[in-house]
């Protein structure tokens, strides 16, 4: 007797799978797949149906995923960035040169890097030089012809607010090492980047407003640097959500520390790019814009 084969899951469910996942309703992720919130459910019933498991707790204001969902996340994540690279590898023409690209340390140092090696499969042939600096310094070197294209912060002091593309947003927030003391500290020492930095001024400006008492024990251009002195539990530190990773957590509600709103992630780029430069411009764009 032949065993039976395992049913194949469809890239278009694990998508609307993994937008539900992303923004915690599913009425923003139909927005995002282009379909009815009712088709979006029917997705996520067949999905369930075909695995035998719950994917989602429906709760009064939000969905969260059961553990059975958890696991199935990280698989999708990688069964979708898998199928984007099949589809490039055939679908899209040779291409060569080589690219100048800028990004900020914090994010060549953590999410480019997987981004680019994703990219290298795909596009082989094309060679990318990467140059890690402050947003304002990348858009420099951008206007003066040293890059072709960078990925900025928005809101940094001297930064022109009109340039750049907005590919990704997501929230600020209170950072601490676990089971850290510093949050119990007054003044609130902080751990910050230098002047001019968004993440800086949206962390001193919501504690002026509430009327909180701080200083500043430790200011480094880089956010390597903030987090070793949150490791050191000599301060704590705004950072955005996605780089909260063992031993941070973040600051516990009971602290009653101010709210931070969202950072924005921009994409910017010279006129004219060539054909290895558009590959790129393309591929940056969507692996931001695409949930994760």
């Amino acid at each position: 007797m032949l065993a039976t084969s395992p049913p194949l899951l469809e890239f278009d469910l694990l998508r609307s799978f993994v937008a539900i996942a992303e923004s915690g309703s599913f009425t923003r992720a139909a927005e995002q797949v282009f379909r009815s919130p009712a088709a979006v459910s029917m997705q996520i019933k067949r999905l369930e149906e075909t695995l035998g498991k719950s994917l989602f707790l429906r709760e009064a204001r939000q969905v969260r995923l059961t553990p059975e969902g958890e696991v199935l996340l990280s698989y999708s994540r990688r069964l979708l960035k898998l199928n984007q690279e099949a589809v490039s590898q055939f679908v899209a023409p040779s291409i060569e040169g080589t690219v100048c690209f800028g990004s900020p340390e914090d994010i060549a140092n953590s999410v480019l890097p997987r981004v680019l090696a994703q990219f290298a499969r795909s596009h082989p042939a094309v060679a990318v030089n990467v140059i890690a600096g402050s947003s304002t310094e990348l858009l420099s070197r951008l206007d003066s012809g040293e890059l072709d294209m960078a990925l900025l912060t928005a809101g940094n002091v001297g930064q022109d607010p009109r340039r750049g593309e907005v590919v990704f947003t997501e929230p600020l927030i209170w950072a601490t090492r676990s089971g850290g003391l510093a949050v119990e500290s007054h003044p609130l020492p902080l751990a910050v980047a230098s002047r001019g930095c968004c993440w800086r001024t949206m962390a001193l400006e919501a504690l002026d407003k509430q009327g909180i008492e701080y200083r500043i024990a430790y200011a480094c251009d880089q956010s390597s640097g903030m987090q070793a002195a949150m490791e050191a539990d000599l301060a704590i530190a705004p950072l955005p959500q996605s780089h909260m990773k063992a031993p941070f957590v973040q600051v516990d509600a009971k602290w009653d520390l101010p709210e931070l709103g969202e950072y924005q992630l921009l994409f910017e780029h010279r006129k004219e790019l060539g054909p290895a430069g558009n590959a790129l411009a393309s591929y940056i764009v969507n692996a931001w814009k695409t949930p994760r």
